[in-house]
């Protein structure tokens, strides 16, 4: 299977523009691995969660090069850059939807995560964080990362901030949704403020009150969203060694 194993072509065509122009080898020495098989090696680590010093031969790319290209990309910025062309694109299709955008964070146990907090109340809680927003059908409009002590509520604003304006449509670029959709966590009235102040009409369950708000019916898609990049059981926490065999 891993001898097969290839990202699409219409995917690589999005990617390949973005990644960092390397001069080109001359004289004798090891040929560079292509950027494409070592992209096809980064993406099936991903989604197996195989250990990079176990990555099978047959994928051209030894787990170290995978490992090396996939930090010089997140250096270089690869990733946002995708994130971004891909919001694009989908913006320009409509598939966006920009009435509401819904905010939740995730626990992820990680042996090799963010250092826990220093107080004694968060001192246990190892492992990392995930923060995301999404539109109303699941899609990742904004996502940080956290150590597994952090209140979600400190990400609330990074988020809302960190959609930046996505372009696409004719006009001024859309770079926040109407209204934000959130679970007592987020219950801060200064939050509150903060996002009125930004255009963006606050729905957040207040604590202490009753079931029945509705919010669960409009707020299940991040949650969903979370189950599906968390189906990548190598989707990064840390910069984890590629000599290491944990899983993060």
């Amino acid at each position: 299977m891993a001898s097969v194993f290839e990202v699409r072509d219409e995917v690589w065509e999005v990617v390949e523009p973005l990644l960092p122009e390397v001069p080109e080898q001359v004289g004798p020495g090891r040929r560079r691995v292509p950027d494409r098989t070592a992209f096809n090696t980064i993406v099936f680590v991903l989604v197996t969660g195989i250990a990079w010093r176990h990555v099978p031969r047959e994928l051209g790319c030894s787990g170290v090069t995978a490992w090396r290209r996939l930090r010089d990309w997140q250096q270089a910025g690869v990733w946002e850059r995708l994130h971004r062309t891909l919001l694009e694109r989908l913006n320009a299709a409509g598939a966006i939807d920009w009435s509401a955008a819904v905010v939740d964070g995730s626990h992820i146990r990680a042996l090799q995560g963010l250092k826990p907090g220093l107080r004694p109340l968060t001192r246990s809680r190892t492992g990392s964080k995930h923060h995301l927003l999404t539109d109303p059908s699941g899609i990742p409009l904004a996502a940080t990362l956290t150590g597994g002590h952090r209140n979600d509520v400190t990400q609330l604003l990074p988020l809302v901030d960190g959609v930046g304006p996505v372009k696409g449509k004719a006009g001024r670029p859309r770079q926040r949704a109407d209204e934000l959709l959130a679970d007592r966590g987020y219950d801060h009235d200064k939050y509150r403020r903060e996002l009125w102040r930004r255009g963006v009409k606050p729905t957040i369950a207040r604590r202490q009150s009753g079931h029945g708000s509705g919010l669960g019916k409009r707020r299940w898609v991040v949650e969903r969203t979370f189950a599906w990049l968390h189906n990548f059981r190598r989707l990064p926490a840390t910069n984890v060694s590629p000599r290491s065999t944990r899983r993060s």
